[in-house]
């Protein structure tokens, strides 16, 4: 089991160092990128997901009050942790945050093309592409 907990200045550095499979680098923006992003963007939220003590990933989304809708900016599992069902288990629990937003009617992410496994993943937890290109990234809709 997951859970979601805040970046702190003692996990901040552990964050940051987490490191994808090599190759992947061009699929997900670096974790201290979304960090400062997260900043930046007000309303985001960000948390470096924990298996028991070991942190494994990050995860970054949002809520759009005008679109009514969640929007996931960032998932990134660790490559060392990746194919343990982290993912899929950091997703479900996003889309529960989003479905106990009495208004959240969708739920929106993008990935690179070429990124199979985060295709795939995404579709398992239900959700479709939904035609659209965002900065040449493929959009994937949930509704709720």
């Amino acid at each position: 089991m997951i859970e979601f907990r805040e970046i702190t200045k003692e996990n901040f550095k552990e964050c940051i160092n987490l490191k994808l499979k090599d190759g992947q680098e061009k699929f997900v923006a670096p974790n201290l990128y979304s960090i400062a992003q997260a900043g930046v963007w007000k309303g985001t939220e960000s948390f470096a997901i924990y298996s028991k003590e070991t942190m494994v990933g990050f995860i970054m989304y949002y809520f759009d009050e005008e679109e009514k809708a969640g929007d996931l900016w960032r998932l990134m599992i660790a490559g060392d942790y990746q194919g343990k069902g982290f993912g899929k288990e950091a997703l479900q629990k996003m889309i529960e945050y989003f479905r106990k937003i009495k208004d959240c009617c969708n739920i929106f992410l993008s990935y690179v093309p070429g990124n199979e496994s985060a295709e795939k993943l995404y579709e398992f937890v239900g959700f479709e592409a939904n035609g659209e290109i965002d900065n040449g990234e493929i959009v994937m809709e949930l509704k709720l």
